[in-house]
C-alpha cells in the first residue's frame, strides 16, 4: 500500500477515531480481509497510481466511465434490508452502467462496520462510500482530512433548500465551519414517549397533557396505583438506553439552546440543569420493570405492548417493532406523543453516506450521493425503513399514518438537536466518556458522581 503524504500520524489518527477502544478494534482488523479490499470487482489492486498524495481521487475506469461502486452498510435484515434493496434497485434502474458491490457488515449496532471502515481508511483503502451516522461521529475523519468536500457538486441549491437546518448541520459533521461531507438519507426521532393505550385509559392518564418530565413521574405513580402495570419499560443492561433517556430529559428540562451548549462543551450556567436531568432519571428508575437489568430495549418495548409497562422512551424505530406484534395496532393498542417538554423539537438520529478521499470509484460515488439526496430515493427508502426523509418536500402519500405524523412535526419543528447516544452530537471520544459515566450511574444512581463525570466528558 502506498503512503498518503497528507495523512496525519498513525498514533494521532487512532486518537482522533476514539481512543483506546477504537485502537484495539483497528489492531484486530486486517484491511486485506475486511471486504476483499484491494482486489475487488473493479480491478483496483492498490497499484493504480492512486497514492492519495495530493488529496485527489483517480478513477481507473472499466470502460463505461465508472468503477464498481463498493458500498458498505449494516442494513442486512428485516425492514432495514428490504429498504436498502429497494433503494439499490431504483439506483440500478437509473444507472445501469454502474456496478454495485455490496460488502455489508452487520452487528454491534453498527460498531462492527465502524471498526472495518476505520481500519480501511487508516490504511488508505476506503470503500467507495459507507453508511454511518453523520454529525460529530464523522469529526475524526474531517480532522484527519479523509473526506471530500461535496458542498458544490452534490449539495446544490435545491438540496440545501429542501433540508432543514438540523440535517444540514449534521451533513457538516456537526460543525458549521466544516464543509459538507455527507448526505443524510433518513431521520429517526429520539424524543418520543410511546405508551400502551389501554393502560393509560384505565388509569385515567392523558399522555398528551404531560408538559414536563416531572409530570411523567406523577403519571407513572398514578398508573401504578390504578393498574397492574409499572410506569416504564426501560433496559439497563447496557448504558446506551440511559444515555438516550438522560439526553431527552435534559433537552426537555433545559431547552434546545442549553442542550446545544452542552454538546459543544459550553457548560457554564447549565450545571444545575445537567444535575436536574440526572435526578429525574434516577426517579424514573423507581418505576422500571424489575428485570430492567437483564432485558434489551426490544424486550422493554414488548412489555409496553403487552401492558406490563405503560410508557417508554425510544426512537421511532420502536413503531416498526410494535407493528410486528399481532393485535397491537397503532392508536388503539399503542400510541405516542413528543417526550413531555420537547414539543416543537425533533431530536435527530440519522444515517448518511460520505465521500472518502483516495476513493476507488469517485465518479460512481458522486452519482450515488447525488441520488441519495433526491425525492425519489428518499420516498422509496424511508417508508420501508420506518424513518422519515431529511428532505422536507417529499410527498407523504406512500408513508403509513405514524410516519406521516412524524413528517408533519419534523417540517414544523423549531429545532432539530442531534442525538448524543448515537454519536451525532459528540465525538466518538466524548461519547465513550459519557457512556462510561452512565454505565456507572445505573449501578447505583450516584447523581453527584455522574454530574461531575458528564461535565468533565464534554469539557475536556
Amino acid at each position: 500500500m502506498t503512503s498518503d503524504k497528507s495523512s496525519v500520524p498513525r498514533r494521532r489518527y487512532i486518537q482522533l477515531i476514539g481512543g483506546t477502544a477504537a485502537a484495539t478494534a483497528l489492531a484486530g482488523c486486517s484491511s486485506s480481509n475486511d471486504t476483499n479490499s484491494g482486489d475487488g470487482a473493479d480491478g483496483n489492486d492498490g497499484s493504480d497510481g492512486n497514492d492519495g498524495s495530493d488529496g485527489e481521487d483517480s478513477d481507473t475506469s472499466n470502460g463505461d466511465g465508472y468503477n464498481t461502486l463498493e458500498l458498505q452498510h449494516w442494513w442486512t435484515a428485516g425492514g432495514d434490508g428490504e429498504a436498502m434493496q429497494a433503494l439499490l434497485d431504483l439506483f440500478q434502474e437509473e444507472h445501469p452502467d454502474i456496478t454495485i458491490q455490496e460488502n455489508p457488515v452487520s452487528g454491534a449496532g453498527g460498531g462492527n462496520l465502524h471498526a472495518v471502515v476505520q481500519n480501511r481508511i487508516l490504511n488508505n483503502d476506503p470503500p467507495s462510500t459507507w453508511q454511518d451516522w453523520p454529525g460529530a461521529n464523522l469529526e475524526p475523519y474531517v480532522e484527519a482530512d479523509k473526506l471530500n468536500d461535496i458542498g458544490d457538486e452534490i449539495w446544490t441549491d435545491d438540496l440545501r433548500e429542501a433540508y432543514l437546518d438540523g440535517p444540514k448541520l449534521q451533513a457538516r459533521a456537526g460543525d458549521p465551519d466544516n464543509p459538507f461531507v455527507s448526505v443524510p438519507l433518513n431521520i429517526h426521532r429520539i424524543n418520543n414517549l410511546f405508551y400502551n393505550v389501554e393502560v393509560v385509559e384505565e388509569a385515567g392518564v392523558d399522555p398528551a397533557s404531560l408538559s414536563s418530565p416531572q409530570e411523567l413521574i406523577d403519571a407513572m405513580e398514578t398508573i401504578e396505583s390504578e393498574t397492574d402495570a409499572v410506569g416504564m419499560g426501560q433496559e439497563t443492561s447496557s448504558a446506551q438506553g440511559t444515555v438516550q433517556l438522560w439526553a431527552v430529559t435534559f433537552l426537555a428540562e433545559a431547552g434546545a439552546d442549553a442542550y446545544m451548549d452542552f454538546i459543544n462543551g459550553n457548560t457554564d450556567g447549565h450545571e444545575e440543569a445537567v444535575r436536574g436531568a440526572l435526578e429525574t432519571v434516577a426517579e424514573y428508575a423507581n418505576h422500571y420493570t424489575s428485570d430492567a437489568g437483564s432485558i434489551n430495549q426490544d424486550e422493554a418495548g414488548y412489555k409496553v405492548a403487552n401492558g406490563e409497562a405503560a410508557f417508554m422512551n425510544q426512537g421511532d424505530w420502536q413503531a416498526g417493532n410494535f407493528q410486528t406484534i399481532e393485535g397491537v395496532d397503532y392508536e388503539s393498542g399503542w400510541d405516542h406523543v413528543p417526550w413531555p417538554g420537547t414539543e416543537g423539537y425533533y431530536q435527530l438520529n440519522m444515517d448518511g453516506f460520505a465521500f472518502p478521499k483516495n476513493n476507488p470509484s469517485p465518479d460512481a460515488t458522486r452519482e450515488f450521493l447525488k441520488f441519495l439526496g433526491t425525492v425519489e430515493a428518499q420516498e422509496t427508502f424511508n417508508p420501508i425503513k420506518g424513518s422519515i426523509p431529511p428532505r422536507s418536500d417529499v410527498p407523504t402519500d406512500e408513508f403509513p399514518p405514524f410516519q406521516q405524523k412524524e413528517m408533519e412535526q419534523f417540517a414544523n419543528s423549531e429545532a432539530q438537536p442531534p442525538s448524543i447516544a448515537h454519536g451525532l452530537a459528540v465525538s466518538p471520544e466524548v461519547l465513550n466518556s459519557i457512556t462510561e459515566v452512565m454505565a456507572n450511574f445505573i449501578s447505583g444512581y450516584d447523581v453527584d458522581s455522574a454530574h461531575q463525570g458528564l461535565l468533565d466528558a464534554v469539557s475536556n
